[in-house]
């Protein structure tokens, strides 16, 4: 049998084409028994092992694991490497690997044979002429070469004969949500066949996971937008699951596997997508130990206008491939420009061409065309006027914010592509930049892209940073197209500007960033911070924003967790101190760093410089992470050492309620008194609430007169119909419910909806319920009623008191407030409902009418029918006299009322009103019947009985 499997190995090698798959079943075979290097030593080893082990030079890797664990978007990872030396002599071994260049490294351990060596992170000295080099092996370098978007970290060493080395690599990251998903890559790239490969993330995320999917593995040259063609299922042997909070994800390929995908080793990257439930609110605020992170990503807004400037570099440099892929990037961009939107186009070389001269225009069919034409005709010729480009996109859009009445929360933006370096016009780097800065004055946004190898990066980058914008770099042989619309695509739904997150200056303290110039859609703002008063219960947080003609105002205070809730340290899985690691205080402490860092690379000031430099370093060496000014350096551990031991945080489900808790806005946990936002609201006694009952306040006769409405579940009720005069509607929604037990009702009715609508100056309409508002004004807007809120425009504003009440003020002359009704525990009579009361009627015209309306502008008079049935009226101050009297009367428009005196709860039961009440259902007290106020649908504005507008 040895004979045949001999003879027909060397049939194959002879014949050039060895048998991949065979082989790799027999390396499989061969590197699951034969794991253990003791064991493969004492172990007789097989000719075919000896022939394959002569055939490879360099060690083998006999185990590859990736071990990850994502907490709150916040990522540890561990990267374990064992390579094995079977030959007779030492061997140069080489780990490598990949890692994103946002990515701190945190340890690094090595293991050679019987000696063990440990990573210590210092501060960077500066570089002396001496080197000194270790004589069995070369230090670590987390930056031996580049890729698009990932640096490579490399350890080699010199294993002994018969001996194996092991590596340990820790890294960790903040995921940046882009597109509106998170994504975790790991790359797999261990340059030969694998025994053991191994690749296991835990994600938890109490805010939900929603939208998990891992592609197919990618190599980085076609990532592209993050968009897979084709085959989308996950790579062979992936196995996912998750539950609501949760998720497992592992990839664990056998040799075969391996050989199927690639043959050479290099697998390609390891991708997990995901995103977590979000809604229109304050955000997602965490608190553990004196530490809070804030991620911020509302959903639901419609997108503001844009001015946007394109200046494309069509240099000689250009030609061939990159110059295409731009022309065929810019087809698919302007074609996704909205009807809102203006842009222009600026091409650049020694000479400067813009499209339309003086002005942006305004996106149409004909100018999109045009736009198209403009840029397949561009042709690479000349140098590289970088200055004269942006000097000139910058002056073009000042110039039409300036002449134009540009609305202030549209957002404008230069989008900046080059592949190469100044060399026409000016061409230093420094002027290059103030030149910029000065001539943007932080009116809008620069983004930079650069393509291939001869650019200039490092100004990309510093020209981005002072101009609040972002730079991306693409390799020349990338799919440029692919990654120019993916980029354009994260900056080009501008959802809300000028964002500020405000915390209370005397509970928090060392802040991150906290104004944003622009929020785009599927991207998430992150602030963090420390608490300065631990023992408070709370931490109040306000947010407020500009969306297109509304000005945004949330707010809430957040529930500050007792510790021991909080802390994860009991979770299993967090052995070996790795419990001690708060991940809130790790993802601020990364957050802080990478703002000294690129405050740094912004200033010219070198006092500035060296106090930003020394504040990351000692920041870097407190948390130990590797920075541009800390190093790694290898250290030898002891000589009774312990070989380096993988230890990882893995979630588990149990308990994990009680480990670690997401606080989400109002949400305040069990045994925690949260101050109540309840606000003592100023407004008039005329109101519809409960039942429904009707208060009519009449405060110059000094006395409120109230009726019932015996209404059906689906009628909608016009309670102020003034549409011809002022523009302003208001219609409520009955629901209903059973009766109580011994009543005299057939059933109960509430308001579940209440609909205001106006048409002046511009139309808009409020949609009410108890659970969430819908506020339209040409552009669609949610919000939901557990969250505390301010929305303005010029003509309106939307004010919520979290589970309280919501406040409509509308041309600042009339104003409306809904109360929100919840029962905790319901009876079944009971209905989540509103009340709605009028607080300022100003505005109103004398001609408002419904059920409400048509008593704002008119007074009634109480009459006393006397014994002997002589009529006289009642004076203003003999009201109180007149309370036993069951024969008294309204007079209303020349009609007689009777009425008898009650007292009604309004304002959640909180105040009680005396008034006079009309029976059955305000017979002659209102103008016509009942049925006349009945609405065809909630935006009917019609003014007169049968008569129906929609607005």
């Amino acid at each position: 049998m040895i004979l045949w499997l001999w003879l027909c190995w060397g049939f194959s090698t002879s014949a050039g084409q060895p048998d991949s798959e065979l082989m790799a079943r027999y390396l499989e075979e061969k590197l699951m028994a034969d794991y253990s290097i003791m064991e493969q030593v004492a172990r007789r080893v097989p000719r075919q092992a000896k022939f394959l082990q002569r055939l490879e030079t360099r060690p083998r890797m006999s185990e590859f694991t990736v071990r990850s664990t994502i907490i709150s978007r916040y990522a540890f990872t561990t990267v374990s490497c064992t390579m094995v030396n079977s030959g007779s002599e030492a061997r140069e071994a080489v780990f490598e690997m990949q890692i994103p260049a946002a990515a701190f490294i945190s340890n690094f351990t090595m293991s050679i044979g019987n000696k063990t060596y440990y990573g210590e992170v210092t501060g960077k000295e500066k570089k002396h002429s001496s080197d000194d080099k270790a004589r069995d092996k070369k230090p670590p370098s987390p930056a031996d070469g580049r890729e698009n978007g990932y640096e490579t970290f490399k350890a080699s060493v010199f294993i002994p004969r018969k001996m194996q080395a092991k590596f340990l690599l820790h890294y960790e990251e903040l995921l940046q949500r882009r597109l509106g998903k998170y994504e975790y890559t790991v790359s797999i790239r261990p340059q030969q066949l694998v025994g053991r490969l191994r690749v296991e993330v835990n994600i938890l995320e109490n805010s939900g996971i929603v939208s998990l999917e891992v592609p197919p593995l990618q190599n980085s040259k076609h990532k592209g937008n993050g968009k897979v063609e084709g085959d989308v299922s996950p790579p062979p042997s992936t196995v996912v699951g998750h539950t609501k909070t949760l998720a497992k994800v592992t990839f664990n390929p056998s040799v075969v596997e391996q050989t199927r995908i690639a043959r050479n080793g290099i697998l390609g990257d390891f991708i997990i997508r995901y995103d977590v439930k979000r809604e229109l609110s304050i955000g997602d605020v965490q608190i553990l130990n004196g530490y809070f992170v804030h991620y911020f990503a509302p959903t639901d807004l419609p997108p503001l206008p844009k001015n946007v400037v394109f200046v494309l570099d069509s240099s000689a440099s250009m030609v061939g491939t990159k110059l295409k892929q731009t022309k065929e990037a810019l087809f698919t961009i302007l074609q996704d420009l909205r009807p809102e939107d203006h842009f222009n186009i600026i091409g650049f070389s020694n000479r400067i061409k813009v499209w339309q001269q003086d002005r942006l225009v305004p996106v149409t069919p004909n100018n999109i065309r045009d736009a198209k034409k403009y840029i397949h005709n561009m042709s690479p010729t000349g140098g590289t006027n970088i200055n004269g480009a942006l000097q000139t996109g910058a002056k073009l859009l000042n110039d039409y914010i300036a002449q134009n009445d540009i609305d202030a929360r549209t957002v404008s933006l230069i989008i900046f592509l080059t592949d190469g370096r100044p060399t026409v016009g000016e061409t230093q780097s420094s002027k290059i930049l103030s030149n910029t800065k000065d001539a943007i004055r932080d009116k809008f946004c620069l983004f930079t892209i650069g393509i291939g190898n001869d650019v200039d990066q490092k100004l990309l980058e510093r020209m981005a940073l002072e101009n609040c914008g972002m730079t991306r770099h693409f390799q020349e042989d990338e799919d440029a197209a692919s990654h120019l619309k993916g980029f354009y695509d994260e900056i080009g739904t501008p959802l809300l500007s000028d964002i500020r997150v405000d915390y209370p200056e005397d509970n928090v303290e060392q802040v991150t960033q906290n104004f944003f110039p622009n929020y785009f859609n599927g991207s998430e703002i992150i602030i963090a911070g420390k608490l300065i008063n631990r023992t408070s219960d709370s931490l109040h947080v306000e947010v407020t924003a500009s969306n297109s003609k509304k000005y945004i105002l949330l707010k809430t205070d957040v529930a500050i967790d007792l510790p021991s809730r909080n802390d994860i340290r009991g979770v299993p899985g967090l052995e070996d101190g790795k419990g001690d690691k708060n991940y809130i205080e790790r993802a601020w402490s990364y957050l802080t760093i990478k703002e000294l860092l690129n405050s740094r690379l912004k200033t010219d000031d070198n006092q500035e410089k060296d106090y930003l430099t020394e504040k990351a370093k000692s920041m870097a060496l407190t948390y130990n992470f590797v920075t541009p000014f800390t190093v790694l350096k290898m250290r030898e551990a002891g000589l009774h050492s312990e070989p380096p031991q993988e230890d990882f945080i893995t979630p588990s489900t149990d308990g994990i309620g009680e480990k670690l808790q997401s606080l989400q806005g109002h949400k305040a946990p069990p045994g925690i008194h949260r101050q109540q936002d309840k606000q003592r609201i100023k407004i008039s006694k005329t109101s519809a609430d409960g039942d429904p009952h009707f208060v009519i306040d009449f405060p110059s006769s000094k006395f409120s007169v109230c009726f019932n409405i015996d209404g059906e579940p689906g009628d909608i009720l016009r309670l102020v119909s003034d549409h011809k005069e002022s523009g302003v509607t208001v219609n409520g929604k009955l629901i209903g419910a059973p009766a109580p037990p011994n009543g005299h009702k057939k059933h109960r009715t509430y308001f579940n909806t209440i609909t205001i609508l106006s048409n002046k100056p511009v139309r808009s309409y409020l949609e009410i319920t108890p659970k969430r508002i819908i506020l339209d004004d040409g552009e669609r807007l949610l919000l939901s009623c557990d969250r505390s809120a301010v929305v303005r425009s010029s003509s309106l504003e939307v004010s919520i008191s979290a589970n309280s009440n919501i406040t409509v003020t509308i041309r600042d002359s009339i104003s409306f407030v809904i109360l929100i009704h919840h029962y905790k525990k319901p009876a079944p009579y009971q209905r989540d409902h509103l009340g709605f009361y009028i607080s300022n009627s100003k505005g109103l015209s004398s001609d408002s009418h419904g059920l409400l309306g048509q008593f704002l502008n008119h007074e009634v008079k109480l009459l006393q029918e006397s014994l002997n049935t002589s009529r006289q009226q009642v004076g203003q101050n003999q009201t109180e006299a007149l309370k036993p009297n069951p024969t008294n009367t309204l007079k209303v428009k020349g009609r007689l009322v009777p009425v008898v005196w009650k007292q009604r709860r309004i304002y959640n039961g909180q105040q009680e009103v005396d008034c006079w009440f009309a029976k059955n259902s305000a017979d002659k007290l209102i103008d016509g019947s009942y049925k006349d106020y009945l609405a065809s649908h909630p935006f009917d504005t019609g003014t007169s009985f049968g008569t129906i507008n929609n607005v």
